[in-house]
Protein backbone atom coordinates (compact mmCIF):
# COMPACT_ATOMS: atom_id res chain seq x y z
CA UNK A 1 0.00 0.00 0.00
CA UNK A 2 1.08 3.82 -1.01
CA UNK A 3 1.20 7.02 1.24
CA UNK A 4 1.37 10.25 -0.05
CA UNK A 5 3.02 11.67 3.50
CA UNK A 6 4.32 8.28 5.04
CA UNK A 7 6.68 5.20 3.83
CA UNK A 8 6.58 1.97 5.02
CA UNK A 9 10.01 -0.28 4.97
CA UNK A 10 10.36 -3.53 5.62
CA UNK A 11 13.35 -6.05 6.57
CA UNK A 12 12.80 -9.62 7.48
CA UNK A 13 11.04 -8.89 11.52
CA UNK A 14 11.13 -5.31 11.69
CA UNK A 15 9.00 -2.64 9.58
CA UNK A 16 9.35 1.26 9.77
CA UNK A 17 7.30 3.56 9.77
CA UNK A 18 8.54 6.97 8.40
CA UNK A 19 7.23 10.71 8.12
CA UNK A 20 7.91 11.61 5.07
CA UNK A 21 7.44 15.50 5.53
CA UNK A 22 10.99 17.00 5.44
CA UNK A 23 10.12 20.37 4.12
CA UNK A 24 7.92 20.82 7.21
CA UNK A 25 9.24 19.20 9.75
CA UNK A 26 7.18 16.37 9.22
CA UNK A 27 4.51 18.54 10.46
CA UNK A 28 1.08 16.71 11.10
CA UNK A 29 -1.70 17.69 8.76
CA UNK A 30 -4.95 15.58 9.23
CA UNK A 31 -4.16 13.58 5.66
CA UNK A 32 -0.90 12.08 7.48
CA UNK A 33 -2.93 11.61 10.69
CA UNK A 34 -4.97 9.79 8.88
CA UNK A 35 -2.30 7.74 6.92
CA UNK A 36 -0.45 7.42 10.35
CA UNK A 37 -3.65 5.88 11.18
CA UNK A 38 -4.57 3.56 8.51
CA UNK A 39 -0.68 2.37 8.43
CA UNK A 40 -0.89 1.45 11.94
CA UNK A 41 -4.00 -0.49 11.64
CA UNK A 42 -2.33 -2.73 8.88
CA UNK A 43 -0.14 -4.36 11.08
CA UNK A 44 -3.21 -5.66 13.00
CA UNK A 45 -3.11 -9.18 11.24
CA UNK A 46 0.41 -8.97 10.32
CA UNK A 47 2.02 -12.04 11.72
CA UNK A 48 5.70 -11.45 10.28
CA UNK A 49 6.29 -8.75 11.42
CA UNK A 50 7.56 -8.27 15.29
CA UNK A 51 8.50 -4.92 15.87
CA UNK A 52 7.48 -1.49 14.15
CA UNK A 53 10.04 1.65 14.18
CA UNK A 54 8.10 4.86 14.22
CA UNK A 55 11.10 7.55 12.91
CA UNK A 56 10.91 11.08 10.69
CA UNK A 57 12.67 11.77 7.52
CA UNK A 58 14.97 14.86 7.40
CA UNK A 59 16.26 17.15 10.40
CA UNK A 60 13.66 16.37 12.62
CA UNK A 61 10.91 13.26 13.99
CA UNK A 62 8.05 15.93 14.17
CA UNK A 63 7.01 19.23 14.90
CA UNK A 64 3.88 18.64 16.07
CA UNK A 65 0.26 20.09 14.43
CA UNK A 66 0.71 21.31 10.30
CA UNK A 67 -0.90 25.08 11.88
CA UNK A 68 -0.48 25.59 7.97
CA UNK A 69 -3.20 22.63 7.19
CA UNK A 70 -6.07 23.90 4.47
CA UNK A 71 -8.25 21.54 6.03
CA UNK A 72 -7.16 22.47 9.64
CA UNK A 73 -7.48 26.01 9.03
CA UNK A 74 -11.02 25.88 7.05
CA UNK A 75 -12.24 23.61 10.30
CA UNK A 76 -11.14 26.32 12.63
CA UNK A 77 -12.76 29.30 11.04
CA UNK A 78 -15.97 27.06 10.51
CA UNK A 79 -16.79 28.27 14.03
CA UNK A 80 -18.58 24.67 14.75
CA UNK A 81 -17.38 23.51 18.17
CA UNK A 82 -18.84 20.01 17.08
CA UNK A 83 -16.42 19.90 13.84
CA UNK A 84 -13.23 21.20 15.96
CA UNK A 85 -14.13 18.40 18.43
CA UNK A 86 -14.11 15.74 15.60
CA UNK A 87 -10.68 16.85 14.31
CA UNK A 88 -9.44 16.20 17.26
CA UNK A 89 -10.94 13.35 17.46
CA UNK A 90 -8.44 12.37 14.68
CA UNK A 91 -5.41 13.05 17.10
CA UNK A 92 -7.13 10.43 19.92
CA UNK A 93 -7.99 7.74 17.29
CA UNK A 94 -4.00 8.12 16.25
CA UNK A 95 -2.60 7.72 19.50
CA UNK A 96 -5.26 4.86 20.17
CA UNK A 97 -3.87 3.56 16.83
CA UNK A 98 -0.34 3.07 18.19
CA UNK A 99 -1.36 2.43 20.99
CA UNK A 100 -3.32 -0.91 19.52
CA UNK A 101 -0.11 -1.91 17.38
CA UNK A 102 0.08 -5.58 18.67
CA UNK A 103 4.11 -5.27 17.81
CA UNK A 104 6.52 -3.83 19.88
CA UNK A 105 6.98 -0.26 18.92
CA UNK A 106 10.24 2.03 19.11
CA UNK A 107 10.42 5.80 18.25
CA UNK A 108 13.93 7.11 16.93
CA UNK A 109 13.67 10.34 17.70
CA UNK A 110 16.33 13.20 16.42
CA UNK A 111 15.90 17.30 15.52
CA UNK A 112 12.60 18.22 17.56
CA UNK A 113 9.75 16.36 18.92
CA UNK A 114 7.17 18.76 19.86
CA UNK A 115 3.11 19.23 20.45
CA UNK A 116 1.49 15.88 18.85
CA UNK A 117 5.27 14.94 17.85
CA UNK A 118 6.15 14.56 21.45
CA UNK A 119 2.35 12.42 21.77
CA UNK A 120 3.42 10.01 18.98
CA UNK A 121 6.93 8.30 20.75
CA UNK A 122 4.29 8.87 24.32
CA UNK A 123 1.98 5.78 22.86
CA UNK A 124 5.31 3.65 21.71
CA UNK A 125 6.74 1.11 24.03
CA UNK A 126 10.73 2.60 23.82
CA UNK A 127 12.27 5.22 22.89
CA UNK A 128 15.42 6.08 21.96
CA UNK A 129 16.64 9.73 21.41
CA UNK A 130 20.31 11.31 19.60
CA UNK A 131 22.01 14.03 21.66
CA UNK A 132 20.38 16.80 18.77
CA UNK A 133 16.31 15.85 19.64
CA UNK A 134 14.60 18.12 22.02
CA UNK A 135 10.63 17.85 22.76
CA UNK A 136 8.41 19.05 24.52
CA UNK A 137 4.20 20.25 24.49
CA UNK A 138 3.73 23.64 23.53
CA UNK A 139 0.27 23.91 23.27
CA UNK A 140 -0.20 25.90 26.44
CA UNK A 141 1.25 28.71 24.77
CA UNK A 142 -1.07 28.56 22.34
CA UNK A 143 -3.68 28.77 25.04
CA UNK A 144 -4.90 24.99 24.39
CA UNK A 145 -5.08 22.26 26.46
CA UNK A 146 -2.92 18.91 25.48
CA UNK A 147 -5.47 16.55 24.13
CA UNK A 148 -5.38 13.42 21.61
CA UNK A 149 -5.78 11.64 25.69
CA UNK A 150 -2.41 11.86 25.58
CA UNK A 151 -1.64 13.47 29.09
CA UNK A 152 -1.81 9.66 30.94
CA UNK A 153 0.90 8.88 28.64
CA UNK A 154 3.37 11.77 29.81
CA UNK A 155 2.09 11.16 33.71
CA UNK A 156 3.53 7.57 33.29
CA UNK A 157 6.27 8.44 31.80
CA UNK A 158 7.51 11.18 34.27
CA UNK A 159 5.24 11.37 37.25
CA UNK A 160 3.03 14.05 38.08
CA UNK A 161 5.49 16.98 38.92
CA UNK A 162 7.82 16.77 35.77
CA UNK A 163 4.43 16.30 33.65
CA UNK A 164 3.07 19.47 34.97
CA UNK A 165 6.45 20.93 33.87
CA UNK A 166 6.46 19.57 30.68
CA UNK A 167 2.80 20.43 29.92
CA UNK A 168 2.44 23.74 31.69
CA UNK A 169 5.72 24.68 30.98
CA UNK A 170 5.10 24.31 27.12
CA UNK A 171 9.69 23.91 26.87
CA UNK A 172 11.06 21.92 24.86
CA UNK A 173 13.57 20.42 26.79
CA UNK A 174 16.84 18.97 26.48
CA UNK A 175 17.15 15.10 25.81
CA UNK A 176 19.67 14.78 28.98
CA UNK A 177 16.99 15.57 31.11
CA UNK A 178 14.48 13.34 28.96
CA UNK A 179 16.85 10.48 29.95
CA UNK A 180 16.37 11.36 33.70
CA UNK A 181 13.13 11.51 34.31
CA UNK A 182 12.26 8.68 32.37
CA UNK A 183 10.65 10.00 29.18
CA UNK A 184 13.36 8.06 26.91
CA UNK A 185 15.05 5.22 27.30
CA UNK A 186 18.75 5.78 25.50
CA UNK A 187 20.28 8.55 23.98
CA UNK A 188 22.94 7.76 21.70
CA UNK A 189 24.97 10.10 19.42
CA UNK A 190 23.11 11.16 16.08
CA UNK A 191 25.36 9.11 13.71
CA UNK A 192 24.65 5.69 15.89
CA UNK A 193 21.14 6.18 16.65
CA UNK A 194 19.91 4.44 13.59
CA UNK A 195 21.91 1.37 13.92
CA UNK A 196 21.13 1.53 17.81
CA UNK A 197 17.41 1.44 16.99
CA UNK A 198 18.15 -1.24 14.53
CA UNK A 199 20.11 -3.37 17.20
CA UNK A 200 17.30 -2.61 19.66
CA UNK A 201 14.18 -3.86 17.50
CA UNK A 202 16.34 -7.34 16.39
CA UNK A 203 16.61 -8.10 20.27
CA UNK A 204 12.52 -7.99 20.70
CA UNK A 205 12.10 -9.44 17.73
CA UNK A 206 14.24 -12.67 18.50
CA UNK A 207 12.05 -12.31 21.31
CA UNK A 208 8.96 -15.34 21.27
CA UNK A 209 6.25 -12.91 19.70
CA UNK A 210 3.06 -14.30 21.68
CA UNK A 211 4.33 -14.21 24.72
CA UNK A 212 5.96 -10.39 24.53
CA UNK A 213 2.66 -8.70 22.52
CA UNK A 214 0.90 -10.21 25.55
CA UNK A 215 2.73 -9.01 28.35
CA UNK A 216 2.75 -5.66 25.87
CA UNK A 217 -0.94 -5.14 26.14
CA UNK A 218 -1.32 -6.04 29.86
CA UNK A 219 1.11 -3.52 30.99
CA UNK A 220 -0.88 -0.97 28.92
CA UNK A 221 -4.31 -1.80 30.57
CA UNK A 222 -2.70 -1.45 33.97
CA UNK A 223 -1.02 2.04 32.72
CA UNK A 224 -4.21 3.66 30.70
CA UNK A 225 -6.82 1.71 33.59
CA UNK A 226 -7.94 5.05 34.97
CA UNK A 227 -7.54 7.27 31.03
CA UNK A 228 -11.22 7.09 31.07
CA UNK A 229 -11.04 10.21 32.91
CA UNK A 230 -9.67 11.83 29.94
CA UNK A 231 -12.58 11.74 27.79
CA UNK A 232 -13.78 15.17 27.71
CA UNK A 233 -10.25 16.80 26.38
CA UNK A 234 -11.19 16.75 22.77
CA UNK A 235 -14.72 19.17 24.48
CA UNK A 236 -11.83 20.77 26.60
CA UNK A 237 -9.43 21.77 23.49
CA UNK A 238 -12.51 22.78 20.89
CA UNK A 239 -12.95 25.39 24.29
CA UNK A 240 -9.56 26.66 24.69
CA UNK A 241 -9.46 26.97 21.12
CA UNK A 242 -12.54 29.50 21.35
CA UNK A 243 -10.63 32.17 23.77
CA UNK A 244 -8.41 35.42 22.98
CA UNK A 245 -5.10 33.31 24.07
CA UNK A 246 -5.52 31.05 21.44
CA UNK A 247 -6.74 33.38 18.81
CA UNK A 248 -3.65 35.65 19.40
CA UNK A 249 -1.21 33.33 19.66
CA UNK A 250 -2.64 32.31 16.19
CA UNK A 251 -2.70 35.64 14.76
CA UNK A 252 1.25 35.97 16.04
CA UNK A 253 2.17 32.78 14.53
CA UNK A 254 0.26 33.70 11.21
CA UNK A 255 2.54 36.71 11.35
CA UNK A 256 5.76 35.10 11.82
CA UNK A 257 4.98 32.54 8.95
CA UNK A 258 4.32 34.78 6.02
Amino acid sequence: MSYENLRIEKKEKVAALILNRPDCGNALSLSLMREIIEAANSFKYDTETRVVIIKGQGKNFCVGADLKDEERWKIGESGDPLLRTRMTQIGRDLINAILSINQVTIACLHGAAAGGGACIPSACDFRVASHNAVLGYPEVKLGMNLSWGALPLCYNLVGPAIAKRLLMGGELERVEDLLTWGFVDEVVDEKSLDSRVIELANFYADRPAMAAQMIKRSINAIQLANSGIMHMDGDQNALTTEGEDFKKARESFIRKNK
